[in-house]
């Protein structure tokens, strides 16, 4: 279970970086940016490529940034690491390759926003549930005390 989690958020991350690659360049001018085949921009199979060779290193520096192997409870920057790259991957998907639906809003705010951040919640729950190994009530520490 651990090489599926593993090869899962390396998968988002690279989908992430090439998603927000594409979707900074796609506005530009160039016409060769905007070259499309099966409606999948070519700038995004490129980018994607070349990201998914990387994503371990980039998930090893946050983790080295955070002090990740020096905290004794790991679960709360955990939640809040799948939690983002769940976000930022339906936000990437929006933005790449369903722009039609970013002119939506609520109250102000972008509706594929709002829709992000409640499916990453779910998700990152989903996700915990699966991957993340059940802690029994002797080891989780007592905030009340």
């Amino acid at each position: 279970m651990n090489i599926l989690n593993k090869w899962i958020l390396n998968f988002l991350l690279a989908f992430i970086m090439a998603c927000s690659m594409t979707a900074l360049y796609s506005p530009t001018p160039y016409s060769w940016l905007k070259i499309e085949i099966y409606h999948l921009p070519i700038l995004f199979i490129i980018m994607f490529a070349l990201t998914f060779f990387i994503a371990q290193d980039v998930r090893n520096s946050f983790k080295k940034v955070f002090k990740f192997d020096k905290r004794k409870d790991k679960r709360p920057i955990w939640q809040i690491g799948i939690g983002m790259i769940f976000y930022f991957a339906q936000v990437g998907l929006v933005e790449v390759f369903c722009r039609s639906l970013m002119g939506y809003e609520l109250g102000g705010m972008p509706l594929y926003l709002v829709f992000a951040f409640m499916n990453a919640f779910l998700l990152t729950v989903i996700y915990e549930e699966i991957f993340y190994p059940r802690q029994s009530d002797s080891k989780t520490p007592n905030v009340h005390s």
